[in-house]
């Protein structure tokens, strides 16, 4: 049977770390001797407990397990294993290869078996195995979380000098391990941009952990990132391993992070100073390896003023900082853009030959799109599936053809009230740079002008 060689250069492109667990000294050594020259970092270990207190410690990718470990058994040790280490696959080794004990350490949840004696060829494709199937399963979660997302390929491709120049900086932080904040107004595509970077990064290859901060009330949000104990709070009925180590050895994305809770911050803060952590209700300190990106579109130095954000947390993550331009300051890229989610959702709804109306293009460009990329988005996408012909118009986009914006309505023309308030919404909303900012202006909370902007057909 053809099996692929494995050579002695590194079995994965990223760093990555194996645990031994075997009662042979001997058999430890020759692991790290076969492993490390493939890119891993080993450590050895020669009891049960020993190898779950290594657990409990760090994270692994890769755990080689002894059959038998004097008198404990391997393959009672595999679930507890696979419960501490998070993501980690189990190549169980032993000199007592059978069919039966084979088939068992497979149905407990082993990802390979592999025979004494074995040659170091044996071992690294054992370990490539592993890695590659806990890349393709990152990848898979990743594409399903991708379909619920707003981006589009079109989203980082521009036609605007300035926002080229601004990717180029992106891409220069993204080759780097630094911590990366990116603000800018809602919908600017924060989230799409960190997945960007770090496909550029040196840890492409590795997991892409995102954490939506305000859906995580203050309570939860500590468990979330660092974990618990089972017991540590009410309704901790298991351990949970936290985002922090889901992310290991890859990027860890914290969307809205100027909406942590106080105690949160305070952790990350430790974090960000020493990369460790203790999960609730757990004195063990542990390390971990892992680059954070964070968005928010507060602003963050008004909250360190009124204490609502800590003053030490904000310059920590304040090292790379990159603002994403609203979708107006980029007006070359609006049509194409909306070209793009036309073609993505045209097809996604069987409608291939749908197309803009002459008005509906010209509409794209003389309407401010206060929501930025988001909201153009949620535009094309509502009109793909309400649109009744085969063009899509600019009623369909919830838009003003561009001749009855330029119109307009003036002060003392015999027009109605609603009429005047719908063009003096538009027009502020068209020269302030947020909702809030117009609602600000027009005296107004954001919840009623949104309420106006979708009653006047402006949202």
């Amino acid at each position: 049977m053809y099996r692929k060689r494995v050579s002695n250069s590194a079995v994965s492109d990223s760093p990555w770390s194996a645990l031994v667990i075997d009662d042979d000294a001997g058999v430890r050594q020759s692991l790290r001797l076969c492993l490390e020259p493939a890119g891993a970092s080993v450590l050895g270990v020669g009891t049960a407990s020993g190898g779950l207190d290594a657990l409990d410690r760090a994270s692994f990718d890769v755990v080689f397990l002894d059959l038998w470990l004097g008198a404990d058994s391997g393959l009672d040790l595999v679930p507890e294993v696979l419960r501490r280490g998070h993501g980690v696959g189990i190549v169980v080794i032993t000199a007592f290869a059978t069919y039966e004990t084979a088939v068992e350490a497979m149905r407990r949840g082993a990802a390979d078996y592999l025979p004494k004696p074995f040659t170091p060829d044996q071992v690294r494709l054992a370990a490539a195995r592993v890695l590659e199937a806990k890349r393709l399963r990152g990848r898979v979660a990743e594409l399903e979380q991708l379909l619920d997302e707003s981006g589009s390929a079109g989203t980082f491709t521009s036609n605007n000098t300035a926002f080229l120049a601004f990717l180029q900086t992106a891409e220069r932080a993204a080759a780097s391990d630094s911590v990366v904040l990116l603000r800018g107004e809602s919908g600017t595509g924060k989230n799409v941009l960190a997945r960007w970077m770090r496909a550029r990064s040196r840890r492409a290859s590795r997991a892409l952990v995102s954490v939506n901060c305000p859906t995580l009330s203050s309570d939860l949000m500590s468990s979330a990132l660092f974990g618990h104990k089972k017991g540590a709070f009410t309704g901790a009925v298991t351990d949970s391993a936290g985002k922090v180590q889901e992310a290991e050895g890859g990027t860890l994305f914290l969307d809205e992070v100027g909406d942590l809770a106080t105690d949160a911050q305070a952790r990350l803060l430790r974090f960000l100073n020493d990369r460790t952590y203790e999960r609730l209700g757990e004195a063990l300190e542990r390390q971990a390896d892992v680059r954070l990106m964070a968005a928010t579109n507060r602003d963050l130095e008004e909250d360190v003023r009124t204490g609502r954000f800590r003053e030490d947390l904000f310059f920590r993550l304040n090292v790379v900082t990159l603002i994403l331009p609203p979708l107006r300051e980029r007006p070359e890229d609006i049509l194409p853009l909306a070209k793009d989610y036309l073609a993505r959702f045209a097809r996604d709804q069987g409608r291939e030959g749908l197309r803009y109306s002459p008005a509906a293009e010209e509409a794209f460009g003389s309407y401010s799109w206060p929501g930025n990329v988001r909201e153009l988005r949620n535009a094309v996408e509502r009109a793909v599936i309400l649109s009744p012909g085969p063009q899509i118009e600019p009623a369909d986009l919830g838009l003003r053809s561009a001749r009855t914006e330029r119109g307009g309505a003036i002060v003392g023309a015999p027009i109605s009230l609603e009429a005047l308030e719908r063009e003096h919404i538009a027009r502020v909303v068209l020269q302030t740079p947020t909702l809030e900012a117009a609602a600000k202006v027009l005296g107004i909370d954001a919840t009623t002008l949104q309420r106006k902007r979708k009653r006047y057909g402006l949202a």
